[in-house]
């Protein structure tokens, strides 16, 4: 960071794969989208002097960044893509089809981007590398954590035995309980995070989360 020109003691994180952060540097790596010879990555910083520094030196035929500023909004996407990954990865056990698998990914961003913007992120971060790069890689890769704890509950593991056989952490099983309080404290409704939760607790089977998520009333899409 000092070679760089970054400020020392700066506010900042790296992603070294698509949903780990680790607190050495001065600027997120967030959201990686794998390309056929490359990869692509949003970087963040509080400014974007220093956003722009990381990405002229880490450029090249293979690696792509973009900058942003908004490092609220990319910490919530960061935190909040774990738990959707776990409703797809039961979506995957349970045999539900393609679209609705998208439909839960679009709601998800949905979601995001209320409580996001409801805590100071820009809406336009949820959209993007950071957003729905991060969550589309977190819900489809057979790699994700996440998704693997998904799956394994729709199989009818506990989430004592899922973890119980893991060498990793799946960020969203803990991670879950506090978003939905956050979201309740903000007035943010957040229903497949609810869901997650109830599944997690041990209060809703995988089936029936799906089926309390699909008889939701009807509603305009925002």
């Amino acid at each position: 960071a000092r070679d760089a020109g970054l400020a020392v003691g700066e506010r900042g994180g790296v992603l070294v794969d698509a949903s780990c952060v680790t607190d050495d540097a001065s600027i997120y790596a967030i959201g990686e989208v794998a390309a056929v010879d490359g990869r692509c990555y949003g970087l963040v910083a509080p400014g974007y002097s220093t956003a722009e520094v990381v990405a002229e030196i880490s450029a090249n035929a293979y690696f792509r960044p973009y900058t942003n500023t908004d490092v609220v909004g990319v910490e919530m996407a960061g935190a909040l893509k774990n738990v959707y990954a776990i409703a797809v990865g039961m979506g995957f056990a349970l045999g539900i089809g393609e679209n609705t698998r998208a439909m839960v990914m679009a709601r998800a961003v949905a979601e995001m981007s209320k409580l996001g913007v409801a805590m100071g992120g820009n809406r336009d971060t949820f959209a993007g590398l950071a957003g729905m790069g991060d969550l589309i890689v977190t819900c489809t890769s057979q790699r994700s954590r996440n998704r693997h704890v998904g799956e394994q509950l729709g199989k009818g593991k506990t989430v004592e035995e899922i973890i119980a056989a893991m060498n990793q952490v799946a960020e969203g099983v803990k991670s879950c309980a506090s978003i939905l309080g956050l979201a309740q404290r903000a007035g943010v409704e957040m229903p497949i995070v609810e869901a997650v939760k109830t599944v997690i607790d041990g209060t809703q089977t995988p089936p029936e989360m799906i089926t309390s998520l699909m008889s939701r009333s009807a509603k305009p899409e925002r």
